[in-house]
C-alpha cells in the first residue's frame, strides 16, 4: 500500500469515527511550499513524505502557533502525548537538531542521537521524542532525549500510517485500552 493510500484509510477512519477531530485538520502543502521548505533546511524530503505533505499539511494556523514551546500541533492525534508535524513545524524541530557536519554527537556516526538525514514527522510539544523518517531509504525512526535513538521502527511512513488506521480500527470497535471516541473526538484515558 502507498503512503496515500495509508492516509486516505486513515483519514477515512477518522472521518468516520471521530469527525470533528477530522474537520479540525488543514488542507494540503504545495509544492511550492515544501520546496521552500527543502531550501532553507538544505536537504531533499523523501517522496513519502513529499506525497503525505501534499495530502495535509498539519500546521496549525499562525494565531493558534505557541513560540514558546518546540512544536505545535493537532492535541489528541495520533495520541495523547504526540502529534503529527505539518512542514513549518518539521522546519522548526529540524533546525533545533540539524548540526554541522551531519552527525550528533560527531565522534559516533553509527550510533548517533541524530542525523541531518533524519526528518521529525511527529513529535512532543517539547520536541524531548517523536518519530523521523531518513530520507535516505524512507525507514521510520523513534528519538527520545537521554535514550538511544532506534531506526527502522517502521519499513516506511505508509507502514506507520499503517499501524495508525489499526489504532483507530481498535478505537472505533472499543478495543483500545486508553482510547475510546466521544462527542467525534478522541478521547484519552
Amino acid at each position: 500500500m502507498s503512503v496515500v493510500e495509508s492516509w486516505s484509510r486513515v483519514m477515512s477512519l477518522l472521518r468516520e469515527h471521530a469527525p470533528a477531530d477530522h474537520a479540525d485538520l488543514p488542507g494540503p502543502a504545495t509544492e511550492q511550499m515544501i520546496a521552500a521548505a527543502e531550501e532553507r533546511m538544505g536537504i531533499q524530503l523523501h517522496r513519502e513524505l513529499r506525497a503525505w505533505l501534499l495530502q495535509n499539511n498539519l500546521d496549525l494556523p499562525e494565531e493558534d502557533v505557541d513560540d514558546d514551546v518546540a512544536c505545535c500541533g493537532f492535541a489528541g492525534f495520533p495520541d495523547e502525548g504526540s502529534f503529527l508535524l505539518g512542514i513549518r513545524a518539521m522546519e522548526k524541530l529540524y533546525a533545533n537538531h540539524s548540526m554541522p557536519g551531519g552527525v550528533n554527537p560527531p565522534d559516533q556516526p553509527d550510533n548517533p542521537f541524530w542525523r541531518n538525514e533524519w526528518i521529525p514527522f511527529l513529535s512532543d510539544q517539547g520536541g524531548w521524542t517523536g518519530k523521523f523518517i531518513d530520507v535516505r531509504d524512507g525507514r521510520i525512526g523513534r528519538w527520545f532525549v537521554g535514550e538511544i535513538t532506534t531506526t527502522g521502527e517502521y519499513a516506511s511512513l505508509a507502514h506507520y500510517f499503517d499501524s495508525v488506521a489499526e489504532m483507530l480500527t481498535k478505537i472505533a470497535d472499543g478495543s483500545h485500552p486508553t482510547c475510546s471516541v466521544a462527542e467525534g473526538r478522541l478521547a484519552w484515558s
